[in-house]
């Protein structure tokens, strides 16, 4: 077992204003599953993207969105998503705070 503050992860930027903390994946003995946290600073998003894998993410805070093909559904603290596999999606940050969220996606290099 291993526990700590997902603070003490160093952090990654993934994109322009976002920053990704992996605090469960194959480094913590964890083979099926990876769990991320992101920061989404004010007016930041993750790209528009799409992937052969699915993942769930919990909006933890801040005011956000997440853009599909049909336009963007807003989401608050609290609220979950499940994206499937080949989906195209992105997060964006539509308030005047950090957006925090947690995303968990399968360990796809495990052999």
């Amino acid at each position: 077992m291993k526990v700590h503050h997902y603070r003490e992860v160093e952090a990654v930027e993934a994109a322009a204003g976002v920053r990704m903390h992996v605090v469960a994946g194959p480094k913590e003995g964890a083979p099926n599953f990876i769990m991320r946290v992101f920061e989404i600073e004010p007016g930041s998003n993750t790209p528009f993207h799409q992937h052969d894998w699915e993942h769930e993410i919990f909006i933890i805070e801040g005011q956000a969105a997440v853009k599909h093909t049909d336009g963007e559904t807003p989401l608050k603290p609290g609220h979950a998503v499940f994206i499937p596999a080949n989906e195209m999606h992105g997060i964006l940050n539509k308030g005047d705070r950090t957006v925090k969220l947690i995303c968990v996606i399968p360990n796809v290099d495990k052999k």
